[in-house]
């Protein structure tokens, strides 16, 4: 799980150097593609439930837990805001246990 973790960290940093140069009109239509394909998605899953892997909870925990509650409910997501949330407590937890 730590490689895989330590892998998603850095390939995420180096994605977010690549949007430095963009300009915010680039950056909005690739995030308005992103939310899109995540609707798609969800819309062909139907009732079934998305299975997230212990490194993607980490990482989405890691990556969401620092915006606030208002934020979070506003940003679509395969799951709920509270889920993230706890991830990230239960991600704390097992670090200081």
């Amino acid at each position: 799980m730590l490689p895989r973790l330590a892998y998603l960290g850095v390939s995420n940093a180096f994605a977010m150097l690549r949007l430095l140069p963009m300009p915010d009109r680039d950056k909005d239509a690739e995030i308005l593609a992103l939310r899109h394909q995540i609707t798609v998605l969800e819309r062909q899953l139907g009732k079934d439930k998305v299975r997230f892997t212990p490194s993607d909870r980490a990482f989405l925990a890691a990556l969401l837990h620092r915006l606030p509650l208002h934020v979070l409910r506003r940003l679509r997501l395969l799951v709920r805001p509270d889920t993230v949330l706890r991830w990230h407590r239960t991600l704390i937890a097992r670090r200081h246990a």
